[in-house]
């Protein structure tokens, strides 16, 4: 796990909550804000992923198994 998708995570998390207080206080402003959190925050998250992908795919290659 790497920074984008523990950043990530953290976003989704904070967006999950604004949305559930948005919709608890009818609060459509704070519910929008949230569900825009957690989007960027799944973006963010997915980056991460990729990274982490093509970092073993490097190291992979740099370092090949000896059978």
């Amino acid at each position: 796990m790497n920074k984008d998708e523990i950043e990530g995570a953290a976003q989704k998390g904070v967006g999950a909550v604004k949305d559930a207080v948005g919709k608890l206080t009818g609060n459509d402003k704070l519910r929008v804000e949230g569900l825009g959190d957690k989007i960027a925050g799944a973006a963010k998250e997915s980056v991460g992923k990729v990274k982490d992908a093509v970092d073993h795919a490097k190291d992979t290659l740099e370092h090949p198994k000896k059978d």
